[in-house]
């Protein structure tokens, strides 16, 4: 039995039945400073107010947008369970409304070169997410590199986020097409939805995803959905200042309000039975088998 079998065979038994599996969700955007981190906490925020247990993975290696967000600084991080003997529950940071929150820092690029032994306890760790977690949302950095690319073809569910900019709309599409062309991406496991940030109307967003999906349509084949937009917003602005989300400083801000709508739309669908979970250990067994065989 080789080393990749033997991995498969500890998500199996870790995705056993009797096992609750988590609902992953990846947040991504083609350019930076369009909202991303920002639609990641406050999807969050309005997951935790609809009752569900939440865990935001910070996987923009480099930048500290959500901890800042959070206005509090991690003690441990992803490379300190898997270097320093750190369970799982050691490395998460509590915030507000008790979301939890992870920081990647730079570990999961080292996994490739790990033992069997490393790989087995740091996936048995991550499965312990399912019981701590209903959904985990990963905030991968911007653009289009390879890091950003294995988790979204790790991910069932992947929302992209764009604003109206023409800059951020062909950033999008490249990110699309760069996914599309991925050796591993399959357009029936990974599920896309758009979302359109900093819009003056709802219109315009629904404009923005037109035009978005014409071109995807035309040139890549591949299915899009719309997930709704969230509108420019003065309150959000300041409470980004402040460190604070917007869902929890002003929840009556146009944008929160918006948020509100979209984590709705997002939990009716999980709801309704149309959104399959697998799990954070299965999420990040395709990572690290991808980086094996890379």
């Amino acid at each position: 039995m080789d080393q990749a079998e033997q991995l498969r065979n500890i998500i199996k038994a870790q995705n056993a039945p009797k096992r609750p599996l988590a609902r992953v969700i990846t947040v991504t955007s083609g350019k930076g400073g369009v909202g991303k981190s920002n639609t990641a906490i406050n999807l969050a925020i309005q997951f935790r107010k609809m009752g569900q247990r939440v865990i935001i993975l910070d996987a923009d290696f480099g930048l500290a947008n959500i901890e800042i967000m959070f206005g509090a600084v991690p003690k441990y991080n992803l490379c300190d369970l898997i270097y320093q003997g750190k369970n799982i529950r050691e490395i998460i940071t509590w915030g507000p409304l008790d979301v939890g929150f992870i920081s990647g820092g730079s570990g999961i690029a080292g996994m490739s070169n790990l033992s069997r032994d490393y790989l087995i306890y740091i996936i048995q760790n991550l499965a312990e997410l399912d019981a701590i977690a209903d959904t985990i949302i990963v905030d991968t950095g911007a653009g289009i590199s390879d890091a950003v690319l294995e988790f979204l073809v790790a991910s069932g569910e992947i929302i992209l986020v764009t604003t109206p900019e023409p800059t951020s709309i062909t950033d999008s599409y490249s990110l699309l097409k760069a996914l599309n062309r991925h050796s591993r991406f399959s357009k029936e496991y990974s599920k896309i939805k758009v979302m359109a940030n900093r819009v003056d109307t709802e219109e315009e967003g629904r404009t923005l995803y037109s035009k978005l999906n014409a071109v995807v349509a035309r040139y890549l084949k591949l299915p899009i959905e719309y997930l709704g937009s969230v509108p420019q917003d003065n309150l959000l602005s300041k409470a980004v200042m402040q460190q604070m989300p917007v869902s929890l400083q002003s929840p009556m801000a146009k944008s929160a309000i918006a948020y509100e709508r979209i984590a709705a739309k997002l939990m009716n669908k999980e709801v309704s039975g149309t959104i399959p979970k697998r799990g954070m250990a299965a999420f990040f067994s395709h990572i690290i088998s991808a980086k094996k065989n890379g």
